[in-house]
């Protein structure tokens, strides 16, 4: 008789035992009891790479604390999270990384208008001996002329997520671990501009970026007061998106004294998994919102007078006169005479409503979609 392959492993960890798939690493195992450990390379979207050190934890048997993102669950696995080893460990590391930062005047990572992972994990377990900074020879692409990513050495860790994940997700490879040593940086294929590599300027690189080394060009600087989830209107995949709000004046740069309005000033995506786009978004997504806040956006509904001029109406004086245009034809052409045509931007229940208006409302099945092309 074949025995039954075991599918499941049950391990423990800080004192609770926990029953996870097979193959499963210490890390997810962690989460499953909502166990804190911290991470930097880390992201469930690619292949663990365990080269930041952060989730180095206790396992029994093992001489070397091990990293929980890559080291696999057994049975009867021991492990723990919280003990002074490891409390040790993390002070130290951090400290390593904290004198390769640059830091403000309080001592403390450079804030860079993004959440950065290494300033939230210094707070919350604090660092070891304090170091001499370290003068790290990392280069950036001073000379890129991309309009949308902003790559800054002096807070990068060299976790190498973005590259990863430009590998492994976007299957792009527009950037690379370049050099060696200390001297190791993020770069491309001969340093050249990201305009002329594969890159997608997809903002995937900003999104996984653990301590803000790569940002959003556009809003450098810029506050968040409030984020708002919304859906995305450039196509039909119904990606979600946060939309950072601010005051800010009216022109971006103009003096402090000037017209306040609120204004979007930068675009995330959520946590992966969350959403139907798991935290992906592409460059339209991401960086195609200036049209919000456009001068010449209508915020309000024009009706044609007789004077040939558009003028500012009421919705409810606008759909009278669509109305009236729409019956006008049908009356003097025919039902078939009208073609109505919606938009990929809008929702499934207005697209639903547009056929429905075409097929029960005026008799056509002239109705088209400009997803369907």
């Amino acid at each position: 008789m074949n025995q039954l392959i075991e599918t499941t492993v049950v391990l423990e960890i800080d004192g609770e035992s926990v029953e996870v798939p097979q193959g499963e690493t210490v890390l997810k195992a962690a989460r499953a009891l909502d166990i804190e450990i911290p991470v930097l390379c880390h992201d469930d979207r690619v292949e663990p790479a365990g080269c930041c050190r952060m989730c180095l934890v206790e396992v029994e048997g093992q001489r070397r604390l091990q990293p929980a993102c890559t080291f696999k669950a057994s049975p009867g696995m021991k492990v723990r999270t919280d003990t002074e080893r490891v409390a040790r460990h993390r002070r130290g590391l951090l400290s390593l990384y904290k004198a390769d930062h640059r830091l403000d005047e309080a001592g403390k990572p450079v804030s860079r208008g993004v959440h950065d992972m290494l300033a939230d994990h210094i707070a919350t377990y604090g660092t070891g001996p304090e170091l001499e900074p370290v003068n790290a020879p990392r280069v950036s692409r001073e000379h890129d002329t991309n309009p949308y990513i902003q790559f800054d050495p002096d807070a990068c860790v060299v976790c190498g997520l973005c590259v990863r994940y430009c590998d492994e997700v976007e299957a792009v490879s527009a950037i690379t671990l370049l050099g060696r040593g200390s001297a190791t940086t993020i770069g491309t294929a001969d340093q050249r501009n990201l305009l002329d590599t594969s890159c997608e300027l997809c903002g995937g690189c900003i999104a996984v970026c653990p301590t803000g080394a790569m940002t959003e060009k556009p809003s450098l600087a810029l506050p968040t007061e409030q984020i708002v989830r919304s859906t995305c209107n450039f196509c039909g995949v119904g990606c979600q998106l946060d939309l950072h709000v601010a005051e800010v004046p009216v022109t971006i740069g103009a003096p402090a004294s000037a017209k306040q309005t609120k204004r979007v000033t930068r675009v995330t995506s959520p946590e992966p998994g969350t959403t139907v786009n798991d935290g992906n978004l592409c460059i339209k997504g991401r960086f195609s919102y200036e049209f919000i806040n456009h001068d010449e956006r209508l915020k309000e509904p024009l009706i044609r007078g007789a004077d040939g001029q558009l003028h500012p109406a009421t919705w409810e004086q606008a759909i009278a006169r669509v109305a009236e245009g729409l019956h006008g034809v049908k009356q003097r052409h025919g039902a078939d005479a009208l073609g109505f045509v919606s938009s990929s931007r809008c929702t499934g229940e207005e697209n639903y409503l547009m056929q429905k208006l075409s097929r029960a409302a005026f008799g056509t099945n002239n109705c088209h979609q400009c997803a369907a092309t």
